[in-house]
């Protein structure tokens, strides 16, 4: 138990620091939560602008001092990587290749 004055403002502001702190954290990982379900969803534009949001939040918590620029930075390149990925995993209509055209003409000459 602090005993001085300043001992006793200290123990004030850490409760207060941790007290900001954890609510911060709280909104990035919310945050994160609606990226992520926006990503399963395959709701690609909205996942991307949740991405931005969680981008901007990060970069201004770690601004604040509440996690490290680099913890921040790794965290955004990871979501980002999955987004990336999960675009890349859905199939767009592929423009047909040589091979795969002589193979269509081929089945449907037999036919």
């Amino acid at each position: 138990m602090a005993h001085s004055l300043s001992a006793k403002k200290r123990v004030r502001q850490n409760l207060k620091g941790r007290i900001r702190n954890r609510a911060r954290k709280e909104a990035i990982k919310m945050q994160v939560k609606n990226f992520a379900a926006a990503l399963t969803s395959g709701d690609f534009a909205k996942a991307e602008t949740e991405l931005r949001q969680v981008t901007r939040h990060l970069d201004k918590v770690a601004a604040k001092g509440t996690i490290h620029k680099n913890a921040a930075s790794r965290k955004r390149s990871r979501l980002a990587r999955r987004l990336n990925a999960a675009r890349v995993a859905v199939p767009v209509a592929a423009k047909p290749t040589r091979a795969s055209r002589a193979k269509a003409t081929k089945a449907a000459s037999k036919a």
